[in-house]
């Protein structure tokens, strides 16, 4: 790989690490509970593309597969929990 792209990657990961950092801080002291509901959504999305990135400096398509199961998972997820916060419930009599 050229130098470049490494030095890309690299940043790329710290930036992607640091966001899930200030997630996780969003996540444990959010006033209410949609922005706890959207720290977890910025979560999985750079878990996922921390994973791409990962796949794109190691070369392996494992980790694109696995970044569309956290994706498909994160977004059943997320639809599950803005349900919940409309409604009170999830599943409908």
């Amino acid at each position: 790989m050229s130098q470049i792209l490494d030095i890309a990657l690299f940043f790329a990961l710290g930036c992607f690490v640091l966001a899930i950092c200030m997630a996780v801080y969003r996540l444990a002291v959010g006033p209410s509970m949609a922005d706890r509901v959207l720290a977890l959504d910025a979560m999985y999305i750079n878990g996922m593309l921390t994973l791409l990135t990962l796949g794109l400096r190691f070369g392996s398509s494992l980790y694109f597969d696995i970044a569309l199961l956290i994706c498909m998972f994160g977004f059943v997820g997320s639809v599950a929990m803005a349900k919940f916060l409309l409604r009170g419930e999830v599943i409908e009599p």
